[in-house]
This record gives C-alpha cells, sequence and structure tokens, in this order.
C-alpha cells in the first residue's frame, strides 16, 4: 500500500520528518499452542518497520551483513551451518553498510518485552524493547516469523506457532524540539488494515486483538535508544511494568563511533538519526505520547487507502483495501495467519 503522505496542519519548524515508511504488527501465539484467543495465549509481539524514504539523506547506513542474526543467515544461504530461531548466542549487529532505501528493501523486526505496544492511557510509563533482526532479505523476516519444531532438553520436541498479522500501516519518525524542553523522537503510524468495517462498523475502531494489544488506529509513542555501554536499568519486570529484561553480552549492539557518540555519558539517546536501530540488539524504549498525532505534532497521516478513496470521490476506495492491496499479504502473507489483520478477530 506503500508510505502514505503527511499534511503539516500548522506551521511548526520544530517538527522534522527523518524517515518514512510501512508498519506491520505481528503476534505469536504461546509455544505448544495453535491458536491465541487472548493477551494470556500470546508469546510474543513483533514489530516490523520498512523505511522507504529517508528524507534529505537519500541512504540508511546500517550494520555490516555478515554480523548479528543477519550474517549468520547469510552464511547459511551459502552453505553454512544454522542453529536455528533457538541457536543462541547471537551477536549484535557491528560494522556498517550503506542502504538506499528507495532501491533495496530493508526491514527491521523489533520485539516488544511487554507483549503489547504501550497503553496509550498511561502516558510516561516505558516499554522496553530491542531490535532482533536487520536485513535487506524479505526472505529473513519470512524466516523468522514462520513456525518451527525443536528440541530442548527438558520438554523433548517443541512447537512454535506461525506468526499472526496484526496490523498494516504507514509510520513516520520525528524529531521534535519541544519548547523548554530538550530534543526528543517520535515514532509515529497510523493504521490501514484492519479496516473499520472488519471491527464492527466503528469508523474509529480496531478489532479485539488489536485493542488488547493496544495497537491503535493511529499513535504516537517517544522513541529512547539505550546506551549499549552503559549498563542497569532494572531486572525482568523492571522500567516501570515495561516487560524490561535487558540484553547481555555481545547480544547487544556494537554502534560505530559516529552513532555511540550520540549518547555522550547519557543512558539514553534519542533516535536521531534512525540508523540506530539499523543494528541489531538495539535496546529501546517507547513511551505512549497520544493517540491523535496531528493534535499532539501537527502532522496529520494519510495512508494510501484513504487516498484512493478521496480520488474515487468517495468511500467505494474503501473496498479495494483488503489482501489484494496488502503489501503485507503480499511479502509476508504466505509464512503469517493474515485473518486478524482482514477480520480484526482473533483465530
Amino acid at each position: 500500500m506503500g508510505q502514505g503522505t503527511e499534511v503539516k496542519t500548522r506551521q511548526d519548524p520544530k517538527v522534522e520528518i527523518q524517515e518514512k515508511g510501512e508498519v506491520f504488527f505481528f503476534y505469536r501465539p504461546k509455544v505448544g499452542k495453535e491458536e491465541a484467543h487472548s493477551p494470556d495465549d500470546v508469546q510474543r509481539m513483533y514489530v516490523v518497520l520498512r523505511p522507504e524514504s529517508v528524507p534529505e539523506r537519500g541512504v540508511e547506513e546500517k550494520q555490516a551483513p555478515d554480523s548479528g542474526k543477519e550474517g549468520k543467515k547469510r552464511k547459511t544461504r551459502h552453505g553454512g551451518d544454522d542453529q536455528g530461531d533457538g541457536g543462541g548466542g547471537e551477536e549484535g549487529g557491528h560494522g556498517k553498510e550503506e542502504v538506499n532505501v528507495e532501491e533495496r528493501p530493508l526491514l527491521r523486526l523489533i520485539v516488544m518485552g511487554k507483549k503489547s505496544l504501550p497503553d496509550p492511557a498511561k502516558h510516561g510509563r516505558p516499554y522496553w524493547g530491542y531490535v532482533d533482526l536487520v536485513t535487506t532479505d524479505v526472505q529473513d523476516i519470512k524466516d523468522a516469523l514462520k513456525g518451527a519444531e525443536y528440541e530442548t532438553k527438558t520438554r523433548g520436541k517443541r512447537h512454535m506457532a506461525w506468526a499472526r498479522a496484526l496490523g498494516e500501516g504507514v509510520y513516520r519518525i520525528v524529531k521534535h524540539d519541544a519548547p523548554g524542553g530538550r530534543a526528543h523522537t517520535h515514532l509515529v503510524y497510523k493504521l490501514e488494515l484492519p479496516l473499520p468495517s472488519a471491527a464492527g462498523g466503528e469508523e474509529d475502531g480496531v478489532g479485539e486483538p488489536q485493542e488488547a494489544m493496544n495497537v491503535e488506529p493511529e499513535a504516537s509513542f517517544l522513541v529512547q535508544i539505550k546506551n549499549p555501554e552503559q549498563g542497569g536499568g532494572g531486572g525482568r519486570g523492571g522500567g516501570g511494568g515495561g516487560g524490561f529484561g535487558g540484553l547481555q553480552g555481545k547480544r547487544k549492539a556494537a554502534f560505530p563511533e559516529h552513532l555511540q557518540g550520540r549518547f555522550g555519558s547519557n543512558r539514553y539517546a534519542p533516535a536521531d538519526p534512525p540508523d540506530l536501530l539499523n543494528y541489531e540488539g538495539c535496546e529501546l524504549l517507547l513511551i505512549s505520547a497520544s493517540d491523535d498525532v496531528e493534535e499532539e505534532l501537527g502532522l496529520e497521516l494519510q495512508t494510501e487507502t484513504e487516498n484512493e478513496t478521496e480520488r474515487a470521490g468517495g468511500r467505494d476506495g474503501e473496498g479495494r483495501a483488503g489482501a489484494g492491496c496488502s503489501d503485507l499479504v503480499k511479502m509476508l502473507g504466505e509464512v503469517a495467519d493474515v485473518k486478524p489483520l482482514l477480520s480484526g478477530s482473533w483465530d
């Protein structure tokens, strides 16, 4: 469906768009379960960001292709050994490679520690997550989302179900210089799927799984990147209840010097530039800011679905926004169940 467009509804020179693209939301049922009917049945929540344009920069800088899980998968494709998703011991991303995102795909798979997005009603509470995979090969994302069988020493053979598609939309990473405060960055998004009609016909509604996992029709989150060279942050369940577990040792990102320098002596820094998110093992906090992006930032996101509807002169264009027009379905539908995406309902 594309990256959509945006309209500034007020002249605010302190709002700068740093990255535009598509966002996809997924969840995976718990190990041993074939279906999920509530958040209690969910093992993990994933957010996939696909940047498609980088204003004024043209290219993104990412980890070297031979580092992290990306390097491991690359080695496997060329005849090396692969221990699978549960092999453990992966290193974080390091080195650098430039990618023109208008010519090559760039995808980030983010794991949310709380198995949901931040609650929009609880402003200021951080939810921890980390970048699990960065790649220019769509097949790597497919492999990460598909089901698998694996052996454990204590429980024998275990089954991991395929991921479920939860939402699809457009996003922006925005730098905001708030009056009287320090510059910070926002991740803002607006859903295209599921359609409001799939959620019972409510114009601003979402389906049951989306509501349960705080995937609102649109939202704005403050994004803070954790300094990998500083420890702390608490144990499992810390960070204000945000699922903060923290990555250990070599699983953390090793940023190039110029990106590491963005932290100074601070424990956290804004996602400025968004290149910081292009390193596996990058730890981040999402903090709920608003469910009304236009009111907060003077920025109205318009999805490709809305643009088509306007060009069609009414709501008829909305009907074309199903599976046939979904980039998620086209790109990842073969490895992810799309019922929650298209119907707004659990399995």
